[in-house]
């Protein structure tokens, strides 16, 4: 199993990477608010997706490695920031 986070400044576009991610059948994905480290301000949260990925048995073998290059990619894309080891 692999978890990840996808992190994007906008609410938006969060939930459509996480629209997309869960129509193609990862195990959970989810929306999530991320505070920034001492901001107390509503508008000074970033907004998450949480992948999980059951059927990834190697953390070190090449799917993980193509999901992490893939979750990279995505965030450039969209302005964000990735976590590939959100625990």
């Amino acid at each position: 199993m692999t978890e990840h986070l996808l992190v994007f400044p906008d609410r938006d576009v969060a939930e459509q990477v996480a629209d997309e991610l869960a129509e193609e059948g990862f195990t959970e994905v989810r929306v999530v608010r991320e505070a920034l480290a001492g901001e107390e301000d509503d508008e000074d949260h970033e907004w998450g997706v949480y992948v999980r990925e059951k059927n990834v048995a190697d953390e070190t073998g090449p799917v993980e490695s193509g999901l992490e290059d893939r979750f990279s990619a995505l965030v450039a894309e969209h302005g964000g920031w990735y976590d590939p080891h959100p625990r």
